[in-house]
């Protein structure tokens, strides 16, 4: 039975409450993930003091972390196709809680290393679940704002940890610490529990026209077939493939300015560190507010690719001038913000534009399976980034940046053209 348009749907204060009751839960859950990502990197330090680890081994442990995620991220989402979003979102919770504890008694490495294999696990099922609930709990108005505050809470849950792991460690020690962090993790784990009505099922007010394939037959529900069946089915999808690539040069784009901006500031401008950290922080800053003026652009026109294409190019010309060198310091520092404005505009339209081309019954399947790109994109762009500055080019991961959203946004034109032409629905996915 064809679903009743957007606007058919009376828009009410009940409505209005339960849509931003389930985008805070889950922005709540989202912060968490991005906060927990960082507790280990906070703790290096202690960890060195304690046991007398060198930064290779201490980097290990967020190596361990991040790949068990990359390869948790793109396996989670067929589960959440096929038990639901909710009971997966605690387990992750669970593990992040039980992390914490491993490290906070930890009697050596491979208690250490042991925990952050758990955390990695935790924090792979986070883009499958958040997305899946998103697009099925959250009526179509506010989907864009919803985008949005996903993208904006996971940078506040990465502000949140320096602050709160030294103070704890300032106030009692590092163990403490990793105490707290797991018991606010835990917090969050106990609200979603005491929320759980409010993110299981779908939300029968969200307007969804039938999935219908290109030949206009009503397509098959991904969710009922078996995990190969739904693997041999997406990955003959160009705009899947077109998605992870967009990831992946998203990501190797943010990489290349988060880890190599304060030493091209230095070089090319001659700033000095204190001010080009400032520049890097406000760089995260503009790119929040960017996502919340995205959101708002979501509802503005259907054609989310444009959206994402126009900003990401500004935000890669903005780097090419930034490369160029050819600007005063003080407006060196105004770019590199409004690259990190543009960059962040695009990150609701891209959430939608991945809604648009999600075959029915594999929302969390797909979203883990393009979003594990991010995990390939970062995990290469920092040596790759990193030879070009050993080789004397003090702008190459500036320019390099620029590529990568040059790149991603000449995919997400193509993943738009390739869902138009395939049979994929430019409708909501249902699980």
């Amino acid at each position: 039975m064809m679903a009743a348009s957007v606007d058919s749907i009376e828009d009410t204060s009940a409505l209005k409450r339960r849509d931003w009751q389930i985008i805070s839960l889950i922005g709540s859950a989202h912060a968490s993930s991005h906060f927990f990502q960082l507790v280990i990197p906070t703790l290096y330090l202690s960890l060195a003091h304690e046991y007398g680890y060198d930064f290779v081994r201490l980097g290990l442990l967020a190596t361990v972390f991040f790949l068990v995620s990359c390869f948790g991220q793109a396996s989670s989402g067929f589960v959440v196709d096929r038990i639901g979003p909710a009971p997966v979102l605690r387990f992750g919770l669970g593990c992040f809680v039980l992390s914490g504890i491993l490290i906070a008694s930890s009697n050596g490495y491979a208690m250490l290393l042991l925990a952050a294999a758990i955390g990695g696990i935790g924090n792979s099922v986070f883009h499958p679940v958040d997305y899946s609930i998103i697009n099925h709990r959250v009526s179509q108005r506010r989907l864009g704002h919803a985008f949005s505050t996903h993208g904006l809470t996971g940078n506040l849950g990465w502000a949140l940890t320096p602050v709160f792991m030294a103070t704890i460690i300032y106030l009692s020690n590092w163990r403490v610490a990793a105490f707290a962090a797991a018991a606010l993790v835990a917090f969050v784990l106990f609200l979603t529990w005491l929320g759980r009505g409010l993110l299981a099922g779908k939300n029968e007010s969200v307007p969804e026209p039938a999935a219908e394939s290109g030949a206009g037959q009503q397509q098959t529900d991904l969710s009922r077939q078996s995990v190969g069946q739904t693997l041999a089915t997406l990955l003959v999808q160009p705009a899947l493939w077109g998605a992870f690539l967009f990831f992946a040069f998203t990501s190797m784009a943010l990489s290349a300015v988060q880890n190599y901006t304060i030493p091209m500031l230095g070089d090319v401008y001659g700033i000095d560190k204190v001010l080009a950290g400032t520049t890097l922080s406000g760089y995260m800053i503009a790119a929040a507010v960017g996502m919340v003026a995205g959101g708002f652009l979501v509802g503005a026109t259907p054609n989310t690719e444009r959206t994402v294409a126009i900003s990401l190019v500004l935000a890669g010309v903005l780097l090419v001038v930034l490369a160029a060198g050819s600007v005063p310091p003080s407006f060196a520092m105004v770019l590199v913000g409004l690259a990190g404005f543009c960059s962040g505009v695009s990150a609701p339209s891209r959430d939608m534009l991945i809604r648009r081309v999600t075959p029915k019954g594999a929302t969390g399947t797909v979203y883990g399976l393009v979003y594990s790109g991010m995990d390939v994109g970062s995990s290469l762009a920092p040596v790759g980034f990193g030879l070009l500055l050993d080789a004397g080019l003090a702008q190459g991961p500036w320019i390099g940046a620029a590529a990568g959203f040059v790149l991603a946004a000449g995919m997400a034109v193509l993943v738009a053209r390739s869902a138009g032409r395939s049979a994929m629905p430019a409708s909501p996915a249902r699980a």
